[in-house]
């Protein structure tokens, strides 16, 4: 007999119970729409590759575009600094610091003192979220004679860059309007692979899209490792890192769950309709490649389980261990359940692996000896270490994929952290951490090097317990890795805004360097609001270091402790300097371009994202960059 729920047409026999002469068997017309169905889906699904690839060249394009617009951009502000053959006296001008003993509000940053203040009649101006953030500067008879075109265009990047709040009941964090379409668009794209030239008017229907949901599946497992990959080619093409791309590489991993279900329901459904009088339940799962697929299903549910966003927050290294076995397990059925998912597996594999094994573990890995220090609120752990710099050049494949920490590293790149000397389970484990120095200039020959680690559980409190009691250790750093993006889109502005929340400052420091030590700084304003739960956090950075960070230029904004005082209404805050640093800016009158950039807790980006939002409403040409880890 044929197997009506095969994706190929794999044969098998059925030797007892003989079937009942009374009873009917498939008709030949439910034959032939399943041989005409499966073909055409086998066949169909191949162009699915090339829709998927189209989509990206796509995406490189416009980032190649963006690219180039940032860099005009860029060099143009070089080219005007270069034309006045001097520096700006206000380029170095040190703007006093708003700390808390400066505010009299503890919930709002309306109330300030200090010449780096807004003007008052923008105090208090914003009570209600609908009401305007921000009177738009530049010239009126310009806003009034706006083309339609640059209002809408204006009210789509609102909306595209807003974040919508948590999915009630679940706490979801969802993720701004843009990246929502993006997933919609993956799933649309689906949906129509899914459905086209399915004939609904029978229920042949239903086991035609079982199979086509296997065919979508193993489709898939490429680019779903490669979207998982750390090192790989997207970002060049696209200008997002893995930690970007691996939103996306969670949301497909959802759908592929939802496609294996269907697929299971669906070949349980052919069963009941057509084989049910020839056999049973049990023999019908334990046949050879059907049994394989059982289990495959099995691995990746249980895959898509343990990456809960709430079973890595509690379980991280669960989490990290079961991924890799539970993948490995999947692929492994995968390939023997059906001969069709063997390129894709093989594919899937292979990007794996060069992952792994041949980037991470050996070109991408560097170990040095670091210092471990315990910082004054005894929950944070600073690791220290130096070392010489190899050259730095970006040629072939290090053009693509970068080069280790010994080449040095950009601002606002991370590395995973692995500190073997904990213990024996640490050996395997690494850990996400933003670098909290400043990059390497060209042409330095020696790299310092520091993390700063805040304890809140596994991992992090084994550090710093370990730190304790050990002065310094070896440590293994797989990277740098990261996008560029934010601090491109910095340069090009003409005032930048950075707000740090808590530790978000490793994040925010090496921008603030890059930007301050810029030779195409002409005129620009750059701000750093900086929240911390308690007063001694801004030691992490050393009150040296600050100063001379505003020796530099630097606008510095410190709200009060939220430990003590409650959380600071930065919108409000981010509003009144947005208005005040634009109108200080020699390009205000040509319309002002703004660059923000937060690293914070989720709440903190959200607010800034959704302010951001508003203010394009309003007529400012702002772009913002979130800088968060999506695991």
């Amino acid at each position: 007999m044929v197997s009506l729920f095969s994706l190929s047409g794999n044969d098998f026999s059925v030797s007892d119970p003989k079937p009942d002469p009374t009873t009917e068997t498939p008709s030949e017309e439910h034959r032939r729409q399943l041989i005409e169905g499966f073909g055409f889906s086998r066949w169909f699904l191949i162009t699915y590759q090339a829709a998927v690839l189209g989509v990206v060249l796509i995406a490189a394009a416009r980032h190649q575009y963006k690219k180039w617009t940032l860099s005009t951009r860029s060099r143009r502000k070089g080219e005007k600094a270069n034309e006045q053959n001097c520096t700006r006296k206000d380029d170095f001008k040190e703007y006093p610091t708003v700390f808390e003993s400066e505010w009299t509000s503890s919930s709002s940053g309306s109330s300030r003192t200090g010449d780096v203040s807004p003007p008052s009649s923008s105090k208090g101006k914003f009570a209600t979220e609908n009401d305007p953030l921000l009177t738009r500067v530049g010239n009126p008879e310009k806003r009034t004679s706006a083309r339609a075109t640059q209002r809408i265009r204006r009210w789509l990047k609102a909306k595209l860059m807003y974040q919508p709040p948590p999915v009630p009941i679940l706490h979801r964090i969802m993720p701004e309007n843009s990246t929502i379409l993006c997933v919609l668009s993956l799933l649309a794209l689906n949906v129509f692979y899914l459905l086209y030239h399915v004939d609904f008017s029978t229920l042949t229907s239903i086991e035609i899209i079982a199979g086509r949901c296997g065919l979508l599946f193993v489709a898939n497992l490429p680019w779903l490792y490669l979207l998982a990959a750390k090192n790989q080619p997207l970002k060049a093409l696209t200008g997002h890192s893995y930690e970007n791309l691996n939103l996306l590489h969670r949301r497909q991993g959802e759908l592929l769950c939802l496609l294996a279900v269907i697929h299971f329901a669906g070949m349980l459904f052919a069963w009941w309709r057509a084989l049910r009088p020839f056999l049973t339940l049990y023999r019908f799962l334990t046949f050879e490649y059907i049994l394989l697929g059982d289990c495959a299903f099995v691995a990746y549910e249980l895959l898509s389980f343990t990456s809960l966003s709430s079973f890595r927050e509690w379980w991280y290294e669960m989490f990290l261990a079961s991924h890799v076995f539970l993948q490995a397990a999947g692929l492994a059925l995968l390939f023997f359940h059906h001969f069709r998912s063997r390129p894709y597996v093989g594919t899937s594999l292979a990007i794996f692996l060069l992952d792994r094994i041949v980037w991470r573990m050996k070109i991408k890995t560097k170990t040095v000896r670091a210092d471990l220090a315990v910082m004054e609120d005894g929950e944070t752990v600073k690791v220290s270490a130096d070392w010489s710099i190899s050259s730095r050049s970006r040629t072939g494949w290090r053009f693509w994929l970068g080069g280790n920490m010994s080449h040095g590293w950009e601002p606002s790149q991370h590395v995973f952290l692995t500190v073997p000397g904990i213990s024996k389970q640490h050996v395997l484990q690494c850990h996400p951490m933003t670098i909290a120095s400043a990059a390497p200039e060209p042409g330095q020959d020696h790299a310092w090097f520091n993390l700063i680690i805040r304890a809140k559980g596994g991992f992090s409190r084994d550090l710093l317990n370990y730190a304790q009691g050990h002065a310094s250790t070896e440590i293994r750093l797989d990277g740098p890795y990261g996008s560029l993006h934010a601090l491109e889109m910095l340069h090009a502005s003409d005032v930048s805004i950075i707000v740090a929340g808590g530790s978000g400052i490793a994040v925010a420091y090496p921008m603030i360097w890059s930007l301050l030590h810029s030779e195409t700084r002409h005129g620009q304003r750059i701000c750093l609001i900086w929240v911390v739960q308690d007063a001694s956090h801004m030691k992490w950075l050393g009150t040296e270091r600050l100063q001379e960070l505003k020796t530099l230029g630097l606008h510095l904004i410190t709200p009060p402790p939220s430990r003590k005082y409650g959380r600071p209404d930065v919108a409000a805050l981010l509003c009144d300097y947005v208005h005040q640093l634009v109108e200080q800016a020699e390009s205000a009158s040509d319309d002002a371009k703004i660059g923000v950039v937060v690293s914070g807790p989720d709440s903190l980006n959200r607010s800034v994202r959704n302010t951001c939002s508003r203010l394009v409403k309003e007529g400012l040409d702002i772009d913002v960059a979130v800088e968060k880890f999506g695991w």
